[in-house]
């Protein structure tokens, strides 16, 4: 088969104003960026503020591997699937982030015949939001040492500083570094590091902020430090929050593309759900909600970080309600929970898929327990035989629960037409219960225990002394009503990496507790969480290069 770069380059692609007066978004409210990309304009919304909203479909899945099981393939080929039965979608999506592309991950534009385009743009710069967010962050930290430089008039505690510099790459040696060096003229030198940009608070902030106003609020909230008297402050101290603002007027904006099929794609901010709360912008889902039938929203990694978050971060910011959740899985996800080589995508037997089901088990109680009709979605790869793609299927109908296969990344939308019937047929007979697994008003601990217990399936959670001293503080300052947002490996259920399948009898450790009040959550971290990650041995780097033509060569 064609490689997705080669398949994309091959499409022919309508012009995005051509596409977006197909939904009815005027000239005067979508501001191009070129042929194929736009930004849909406030303005428009507006305009179908009244208008009844469509059903939203939420993709999340079974515990991913290091391969990728294909969610954003899968949604692109759901929303696709949709159009093809007569049904208006709008598929929404996280911007990808430069560090993956260039590391190992790759591109996440989906694959095969299931791409949104134009795939090159949309992995390389796009439309420059991640660079905005990245000059907005790194303006306040340039503020911050500034006001070091000429006196430190607010006091602050240069060992309580919470905010590092970003970029959007992964570069490990500037994990930890120290900055003022060279003289009095350059700063007072203290120790500071880099965070990747899907890690800032501010694109947390941008993902869920619904207009300028809020933007500026939000950012003037970021807790920067606290000073020598034990109290916080915060960005709006530093007077920097409206020209952070500014930098961000235009990324605030959803961006408008389409599919290798023409149909509507908005793919808009990026925040990881293993540290964040992993889902597009409230503004992108709310616009695409308006001006369609089904809007099919991608939720980060499993069910435990990226389906939990939205239901019960995003929703309470925004009032969705998600009326089907689709689980995505795949064989040779199952067969490495099973107990298969993780070395080689393609090892592993029968009975290490069957191993392997106690893992999509516990992601469909999971959807379950937060009141959401459910399907599963089996992604299938070439190599996936007749028997083992009947062994998930008896499964999933064993627990009652629907099941397609899905082969969209050969076929494009006629690749995902079942499941496309499966979740019109749902809409219609299942309604959604949705629900929050916790009240605000719980205690923290209380919090974090209802998430560890019923979502990851921990037995008990534990605190260290940061941990607890943290909790207090947060008490003290009367955050202790915010969400919270749980920083956790995306690669298994408990908060050790390497527990894979369906871990029982485990515990969650909680080592401390992030204050992100401008986001308006609380981030308990778990384990060792890497806020900027380092290279491959072989990065993707390496096979990216442009061609004396100008095309990109080697993106996957």
């Amino acid at each position: 088969m064609k490689s997705d770069l080669h398949i994309a380059q091959e499409a022919r692609l309508l012009p995005i104003t051509a596409l977006a007066k197909n939904l009815g978004i005027n000239d005067e409210n979508i501001m191009a960026c070129g042929m194929y990309k736009a930004k849909v304009l406030p303005q428009h919304f507006e305009k179908i503020k009244d208008n009844q909203d469509g059903k939203l479909l939420l993709v999340t899945a079974m515990t991913p591997t290091p391969y990728g099981e294909g969610k954003t393939t899968v949604s692109i080929g759901l929303s696709m699937a949709l159009n093809r039965i007569g049904k208006c979608s709008i598929v929404a999506l996280r911007e990808p982030s430069l560090g993956p592309v260039f590391g190992i991950k790759g591109g996440a534009a989906g694959g095969g015949y299931c791409q949104v385009l134009p795939m090159e743009d949309i992995n390389l710069h796009f439309t420059g939001d991640l660079h905005a967010i990245s000059a907005a962050h790194n303006l306040l930290c340039a503020v911050l040492d500034n006001h070091f430089h000429f006196g430190n008039k607010l006091g602050i505690d240069e060992r309580e500083i919470f905010v590092r510099r970003t970029m959007d790459m992964n570069d490990r040696s500037l994990r930890s570094i120290v900055v003022g060096l060279g003289g009095k003229a350059n700063g007072p030198a203290r120790e500071d590091g880099f965070i990747i940009t899907a890690a800032s608070e501010v694109m947390a902030i941008l993902a869920l902020a619904q207009s300028v106003t809020e933007l500026k609020e939000r950012l003037g909230n970021i807790l920067v430090a606290f000073n020598m008297d034990g109290k916080p402050i915060f960005a709006r101290d530093l007077k920097v929050n409206g020209a952070m603002a500014a930098l961000l007027k235009d990324a605030l904006k959803p961006n408008f593309v389409q599919t290798i099929e023409h149909s509507p794609a908005f793919i808009h901010c990026g925040p990881f759900a293993n540290i964040a709360h992993g889902t597009c912008s409230i503004t992108a889902i709310k616009m695409a909600l308006k001006m369609c039938d089904h809007t099919v929203v991608e939720a980060g990694f499993g069910s435990d970080l990226g389906a939990e978050k939205f239901v019960d971060i995003v929703s309470r910011v925004s009032d969705f309600r998600v009326d089907v959740a689709v689980v995505v899985a795949t064989i040779r996800a199952l067969k490495l929970h099973g107990g298969a080589s993780v070395r080689d995508p393609k090892s592993g037997n029968i009975d290490n898929l069957i191993a392997g089901f106690e893992n999509l088990a516990k992601h469909i109680e999971n959807v379950a327990i937060l009141g959401i009709p459910k399907v599963v979605a089996l992604n299938i790869f070439d190599g996936d035989t007749d028997d083992e793609i009947k062994a998930v299927l008896d499964f999933c109908r064993s627990i009652k629960c629907k099941c397609a296969p899905v082969r969209a990344f050969e076929n494009g939308s006629a690749g995902a037409v079942e499941l496309a019937e499966i979740v019109h047929t749902m809409l219609k007979d299942e309604p959604t219960q949705m629900h929050p697994i916790y009240d605000l008003s719980d205690p923290v601990e209380i919090k974090i225990e209802k998430v560890a217990k019923l979502i990851y399936g921990a037995n008990r959670v534990v605190y260290t002394p940061k941990a607890e001293k943290d909790i207090k503080r947060i008490i003290k300052l009367g955050f202790d009503k915010l969400p919270v947002c749980i920083a956790k490996t995306n690669k298994s259920l408990s908060d050790d990496p390497d527990r894979l399948g369906r871990p029982k009898d485990f515990k969650i450790t909680i080592s401390g507790i992030n204050i992100s009040a401008g986001a308006g959550f609380l981030v308990p971290i778990t384990g060792e969480m890497m806020l900027m990650p380092g290279l491959a041995k072989v990065p993707n780097a390496e096979l990216i290069d442009i061609d004396e033509q100008g095309r990109i060569i080697g993106l996957s």
